[in-house]
């Protein structure tokens, strides 16, 4: 039997050595396991088996073949390396892998374009897989929610300050989660049934998050998941789940299609509040002297 892998790296690097003599089958599951790393860190065998149309006792074959009891076992590879931070190579390290995949030197532009290109195909990806019932009824939370919350972490932020300035140009309350003096927990403190949830975030899944959308299924509040997979932490706690899968480029993930969706949302949202964004504010009528 195979050594047991330790890495995300280890596994992958054993897995492209082994690749050429495995069944026809193992392949499909290679190529899957090695082309969505973050979705191992939380799919269940017949996820796997069915996304590589084999049987689950494949994807068992698989696991054993590098080594692992079953399929539990080599899914902890992906969940420790996650938890830990260390499948999020740095900024240098990336970069240094992109030199080292292109042996010639890549001009800025040639660089930039290939980038574009890729952002390009992931809006269009996310144009024709948009679940329409979901954004539909995530459009009709805002509409009735007292007092929105939103909340994505690292990567995510970006995307959630987006949303939070946007929807502050409506009549609506919102708060963004930004844990700011490390008080997430007092940014939360008046969610209640009646309101809604934003929370935006992607494998590894920000623990920030998660517990900000278990304190909002607790409270009966409404959750907007914006997430990579409908089998994330938060997908399962949602009211409604809008997924994206970003696509990845010189080892890098884009924001373009997540960024889209959020401006997506709130062009929705003011369409069905009619609002006039240009319009002055109402002024308070003059009582008599």
């Amino acid at each position: 039997m195979a050594q047991q892998e330790n890495s995300i790296e280890d596994l992958i690097q054993h897995i492209a050595q082994a690749y050429d003599g495995l069944p026809k089958q193992l392949k499909s599951i290679a190529q899957y396991v090695t082309q969505h790393r973050q979705n191992m860190v939380i799919a269940r065998i017949l996820d796997v088996a069915h996304a590589c149309d084999v049987q689950p006792s494949a994807v068992v074959r698989f696991a054993q073949r590098f080594g692992f009891s079953g399929f539990s076992e080599l899914q902890a590879v992906f969940r420790d390396a996650y938890a830990s931070g260390a499948a999020e190579a740095g900024y240098r390290q990336r970069i240094q892998a992109v030199i080292s995949e292109h042996t010639a030197q890549m001009r800025s532009a040639e660089l930039a374009r290939g980038f574009m290109q890729s952002c390009q195909n992931g809006i269009a990806a996310l144009s024709q897989e948009l679940d329409e019932a979901a954004f539909e009824r995530a459009v009709s939370i805002l509409q009735e929610a007292h007092h929105i919350y939103i909340i994505g972490v690292r990567r995510m932020y970006p995307v959630a300050a987006y949303l939070s300035y946007t929807l502050s140009h409506t009549n609506k309350r919102v708060a963004l989660i930004d844990g700011m003096g490390g008080m997430f927990r007092e940014q939360v403190g008046a969610l209640a049934a009646g309101d809604a949830l934003i929370a935006i975030s992607v494998a590894p899944y920000g623990a920030e998050t998660r517990h900000c959308t278990e304190l909002a299924a607790e409270r009966g509040a409404d959750i907007i998941a914006i997430t990579d997979s409908s089998l994330s932490p938060i997908a399962r706690l949602a009211t409604a789940t809008l997924r994206v899968e970003e696509p990845e480029t010189y080892f890098f993930r884009a924001l373009s299609s997540m960024m889209c969706l959020a401006q997506s949302l709130f062009i929705a949202l003011a369409y069905r509040l009619e609002l006039d964004l240009d319009a002055p504010p109402a002024m308070p009528a003059k009582t008599g002297a």
